[in-house]
């Protein structure tokens, strides 16, 4: 568990488009967290997954950081990273921060490897994006892949009993298994009604392992029938060359 501190390692704060998700489109402030313990093979932030990446600051300056870099008409603040979850105690004192000081939105986007940690966030947090990660994205080796998964699903129970805006993203690439996908849509119909979704993304890899548009349907017809708002959408902050 990371340790009561005064300090963060932060990698980069700035502001951009939203290019994910069902907030896509939105003027959002990017927190970006330095440290990853996960190794996603389609990573596209891999300058931010040393833990020693980035700078050290205490959570006074990073606040300052905050307040002169907000700009106006902002929607949201986005916790992303590396990896938010391994600085949890930094990002509860963030969000409260950026809460109840600046009176924004907050968001936060996680592999949700661990429930404990994310539950103890949560109350700071209004907008909740559960990534479901693939066998095929090597995000951890297979004897660690059944424990991933476990906590992703607490993660999303707990967003989603919490009433937070919960959102569902699974990257899909070319070698995405099939059955995998169905077994994995069998799981969260059994925990979730899909009325509680607020959003269900496709989201194809990008640069790595693509995936065909007729593949991606393939794994639109898995959801539609479960959750008839299901999105593909890809990362559209690339296509219009933003940040």
């Amino acid at each position: 568990m990371q340790k009561k501190t005064d300090r963060i390692q932060i990698s980069e704060i700035f502001t951009s488009i939203e290019g994910e998700g069902i907030f896509f489109g939105t003027k959002t402030m990017f927190v970006r967290m330095a440290g990853c313990h996960l190794k996603c093979l389609w990573c596209d932030t891999a300058y931010a997954l040393p833990m020693k990446s980035g700078h050290g600051y205490t959570l006074g300056y990073v606040k300052n950081l905050i307040s002169k870099q907000l700009q106006p008409n902002t929607y949201k603040v986005n916790f992303t990273g590396g990896e938010p979850l391994l600085q949890h105690e930094s990002i509860i004192d963030l969000a409260k921060f950026i809460k109840e000081e600046k009176g924004l939105k907050t968001y936060i986007e996680s592999s949700c490897f661990d429930s404990i940690r994310f539950e103890k966030v949560l109350p700071h947090i209004d907008i909740c994006k559960i990534e479901f990660k693939m066998s095929d994205s090597k995000v951890v080796n297979t004897k660690h892949y059944a424990n991933l998964l476990w906590n992703e699903i607490q993660c999303l129970n707990l967003s989603i009993e919490n009433h937070k805006t919960t959102y569902i993203k699974i990257v899909i690439t070319g070698s995405t298994d099939l059955d995998e996908f169905k077994n994995l849509m069998k799981s969260i119909s059994i925990h979730i009604k899909a009325t509680a979704l607020a959003g269900f993304i496709i989201q194809p890899s990008y640069g790595i392992d693509e995936p065909t548009v007729e593949r991606l349907f393939n794994f639109y017809d898995i959801v539609y029938p479960i959750y008839n708002d299901v999105r593909i959408i890809p990362q559209l902050h690339k296509v219009i060359g933003a940040r």
